[in-house]
């Protein structure tokens, strides 16, 4: 039987850990389906994404040979700030997955030469 999980990022400036809105997140299933797209908050925040996941009864009895979570691929993007690439964040039934998104300014990356 199917189950939810959920995903929750916080968005934030390196260095100071100030939250940063508007941060377009992006989560996409590894086949490259949009699952779900949403903008933070002013406290860098967004809304608890549901992803569908195995039941957790999955994950509660061993060498059953099914992969008790999902895999998803999460995508972070600010102009004027270097965008972040996830891949394989896994989701869980019943489970809140949290991912801090540490967004670096592209004034602070070395130039090229």
């Amino acid at each position: 039987m199917p189950a939810t999980g959920y995903i929750q990022v916080y968005a934030y400036s390196s260095y100071a850990r100030l939250p940063l809105q508007d941060v377009a997140v992006t989560v996409t299933a590894p086949d490259g389906t949009a699952l779900a797209l949403q903008l933070t908050d002013r406290s860098g925040k967004i809304a608890p994404i549901p992803v569908p996941v195995p039941d957790k009864a999955a994950s509660q009895t061993p060498d059953t040979g099914e992969i008790p979570f999902v895999a998803v691929n999460l995508q972070a993007r600010l102009r004027g700030y270097e965008k972040i690439f996830i891949k394989g964040l896994q989701i869980f039934a019943d489970t809140t997955t949290g991912q801090d998104l540490e967004m670096i300014p592209l004034s602070e990356l070395p130039t090229q030469r």
